[in-house]
């Protein structure tokens, strides 16, 4: 079968007004950055698979490397990588014709190799499978548009809307705030209808050039990689005009973070029929157990959903974020929330991860906890009614905390993956000590003469 048979309509109809020039051969790393190989096009035709060290999986995000690589000591081995010909897509901010493939990393027996982190999410989702059900997820993005940061000893600035006049805060919903940085978000538009994806809608949110862009529901992988690639699109459409897209959790002093809210649904495979959902349309054990897996489990996960120490930063009582949780029926103050919607559309709504994490690891980590809920039959607490940040802090405050928590929760390290666990701890434990090397304005200004 040609290849071309196998790609995504959108790639296909790219192809036919572009000449294929290169393709980019991209997996995502723990942090979730782009690794891989450019390729001609003629070469990459030729061939079904190339090679990547495993290393890649052990850098942080600064670039060094944690000592994760186990008792054979590190050799950088070099993994398989082979395309999945269903993520194919354009690159449509190049001049040329550019294709991107996702690849998948086994080792060289063919196996996966467990600590990618698409390899993560696939691993939940056949977890689900062997159940009969199928999980399904929509992500919610929040980003902001800020000004080109060229000096980071400098705080990061909103940016310059059409007015000439910097992007203001507080301004959630308005189509003004919008229509500030509409070329930009044209753009968003235009790069993802020739990429193939669609979306369910674009508003401002509450800080200074924040913006929240909703995904349509599918499969988590599916899912996952349109997140992975929205990044750089959001990104290059910032940067054709003289700004910069940021998804640090906490990228401005005084305004909100970012989150990367999740639904969840799970159907029964055999009959499409929502599990969230009985006969009458009532809220069913699955429905509960999977909030119950949710409170019982999601401290442990946190430094997979807030895997920076900018992420905590975003933590604040009464500022958009949830510290708690608990759970309510349309109450956004509540950790886990329950939107309103027919029963057919059932879902519950994961509010604590922000924008910074992996998109691959967040959502399986997220499915874990349900999924752990609804094997184990574990119950939740009754209902939140009211404020939410009135009711006690319940998730780590810290990467070395959240950390702890995830090195103890044998039975996440089950469902993720127990070699995912030990590298992913190390490496983010390396990334922590990086940044205890540097010394804050916050330091220079109260401490040097002070203390």
């Amino acid at each position: 079968m040609n290849w071309l048979d196998r790609i995504p309509d959108a790639a296909r109809a790219y192809l036919e007004t572009k000449k294929l020039d290169e393709v980019e051969c991209v997996i995502a790393d723990l942090p979730g950055i782009a690794r891989g190989k450019a390729v001609p096009a003629a070469k990459w035709e030729r061939q079904q698979q190339f090679h990547l060290p495993n290393s890649i999986f052990f850098q942080t995000i600064t670039g060094d490397w944690g000592e994760a690589a186990g008792p054979e000591g590190f050799t950088e081995p070099d993994m398989i990588l082979r395309p999945d010909l269903t993520t194919a897509t354009a690159a449509p901010w190049t001049s040329d014709g550019t294709l991107q493939v996702i690849h998948d990393a086994y080792d060289q027996r063919g196996r996966r190799v467990a600590y990618s982190p698409r390899n993560v999410l696939m691993r939940v989702v056949e977890l689900y499978e062997a159940q009969g059900w199928k999980p399904i997820v929509a992500p919610e993005m929040e980003f902001y548009l800020v000004g080109r940061n060229t000096d980071p000893r400098l705080p990061i600035e909103p940016m310059m809307g059409r007015t000439g006049r910097p992007a203001a805060a507080r301004q959630a919903y308005s189509m003004t705030a919008v229509d500030e940085y509409g070329p930009v978000i044209d753009d968003i538009y235009e790069f993802a209808e020739v990429q193939g994806f669609e979306i369910d809608g674009i508003t401002q949110e509450g800080g200074a050039g924040q913006l929240e862009i909703n995904l349509r529901h599918g499969h988590p992988v599916r899912l996952a990689d349109e997140v992975f690639y929205f990044k750089r699109l959001i990104r290059e459409a910032a940067l054709k005009h003289d700004c910069f897209a940021t998804f640090m959790a906490k990228p401005i002093e005084g305004e909100p973070g970012s989150a990367m809210h999740v639904h969840h649904s799970v159907t029964d495979i055999a009959t499409g029929r929502n599990l969230f959902a009985g006969p009458q349309g009532g809220e069913t054990d699955a429905f509960f157990n999977f909030i119950g897996g949710l409170q019982e489990h999601l401290p442990s996960v946190i430094a997979v959903m807030a895997p920076y120490v900018n992420s905590y930063r975003r933590y604040v009582r009464d500022h958009a974020a949830p510290i708690n949780l608990e759970w309510g029926r349309d109450n956004r103050t509540t950790g886990i929330r329950i939107p309103v919607c027919p029963p057919e559309q059932r879902r519950i709504e994961n509010r604590l991860a922000g924008m910074d994490c992996n998109p691959y690891l967040c959502i399986a980590a997220s499915l874990a906890c349900g999924y752990l809920g609804m094997m184990n039959e574990i119950r939740p607490d009754k209902r939140f009614r009211g404020d939410a940040y009135e009711a006690e802090d319940a998730i780590p405050r810290g990467v070395h905390a959240a950390l702890d928590l995830f090195d103890e929760a044998k039975e996440i390290h089950e469902v993720l993956g127990p070699e995912f666990a030990r590298v992913y701890s190390i490496v983010k434990r390396t990334e922590y000590d990086e940044f205890l090397q540097v010394i804050s304005p916050w330091e220079r200004e109260h401490l040097l003469l002070n203390v």
